[in-house]
């Protein structure tokens, strides 16, 4: 089977911080080529893969802002079709630029839909439903005007996050520092909690940084620490006696979740989009519809058994599980036999 994996160019494959899509291309290509699947990984040039990488954009343009967005990314997806028929099956991780490609060549398309950034996008999904196969990365994220093969949830390495029998007395908020991630309404449950929190994530709007986060910085009750990588993010999480994860949208998938849970880290949430899916409530977090409600969440944290949450993540959230059941979906499009994989 030969599958050409097309991968963002917003940010290095795998990313070095921020770049959630980026990090699940890395981790499903990883796992595949461990299957014995020839996997091109179509990224940016300072890219690391075990596969084969191919690329036309040097960096990620959020890397290097010298770079203009639109000529890239339209250099990079026309790349991977002008090679299409070298592969068995093109999987799409990019949104939905590369649908507009897809009439134009007869290898078969998967498209992972990473979430709706926009109503304004779904036109295009709409015209290419049936020819394109479509992937939910989770059941709420699905809209009712198409037609899925599958959800697939997003996996972790869940051996690079070490588990904690115990946490420390402070509060996360890891994630985007946006109003839709709710930040604001994270340190207002920590306030009313009398707990400290410690905030990480790339800033992605600056004046919501400037007017609701940053008066509120005095590192003794709530600190920034900025965009971290992979190994102060193990270090955040698991040290943490609950990540706070107020959302003010319908998140289609939360990977800090998933990575918290894996450290032992409860999740206290906003019931909204996917996040009934990831946690179980009660047993490996809570789910709340406020910020009075998650200050009574955080007040009962030590009902929860944190080995449980680690043990949620390995069944239901590993590498090993994306693969297999991506592996299963590429079978059903190309018609392979599940005992074995085409070479």
């Amino acid at each position: 089977m030969r599958v050409a994996m097309l991968s963002p160019v917003a940010w290095r494959t795998p990313p070095r911080e921020y770049g959630p899509w980026e990090r699940v291309t890395s981790l499903l290509t990883e796992g595949l080529v461990k299957k014995g699947v020839d996997v091109t990984l179509f990224a940016t040039q300072d890219s690391i893969t075990s596969g084969k990488l191919q690329s036309v954009c040097p960096v990620g343009y959020e890397e290097d802002k010298s770079i203009n967005r639109k000529v890239w990314e339209c250099l990079h997806i026309s790349e991977v079709f002008e090679h299409a028929a070298e592969f068995d099956l093109i999987h799409n991780n990019f949104d939905f630029l590369p649908l507009s490609y897809s009439n134009l060549v007869t290898t078969p398309m998967l498209t992972t839909i990473h979430g709706f950034s926009s109503p304004s996008i779904l036109p295009v999904y709409e015209k290419y439903n049936k020819h394109v196969q479509y992937i939910s990365i989770s059941n709420a994220d699905r809209n009712p005007s198409l037609e899925y093969i599958a959800t697939v949830y997003h996996g972790i390495d869940v051996e690079n996050f070490t588990f904690k029998a115990e946490g420390e007395d402070y509060l996360i908020f890891f994630g985007r520092i946006h109003k839709d991630k709710g930040a604001k309404e994270a340190i207002e449950i920590a306030h009313k909690s009398g707990k400290p929190l410690i905030m990480a994530g790339i800033i992605q709007d600056e004046e919501y940084f400037k007017k609701e986060i940053k008066p509120h910085l005095d590192n003794k009750k709530v600190s920034y620490v900025g965009n971290v990588g992979a190994e102060k993010r193990n270090q955040l999480l698991g040290s943490a006696a609950a990540l706070l994860h107020p959302i003010n949208f319908n998140e289609p998938f939360g990977l800090s979740v998933v990575e918290a849970m894996a450290c032992g880290t409860p999740v206290v949430a906003f019931r909204k989009g996917s996040m009934a899916e990831l946690i179980v409530h009660g047993k490996t977090g809570f789910l709340v519809e406020t910020v009075d409600e998650a200050v009574r969440a955080v007040e009962n944290l030590n009902t929860i058994d944190r080995q449980h949450c680690r043990l949620h993540v390995e069944k239901h959230f590993s590498v090993d599980r994306m693969v297999e059941n991506y592996l299963a979906v590429y079978q059903q499009m190309l018609g392979v036999q599940s005992s074995g994989v085409r070479s």
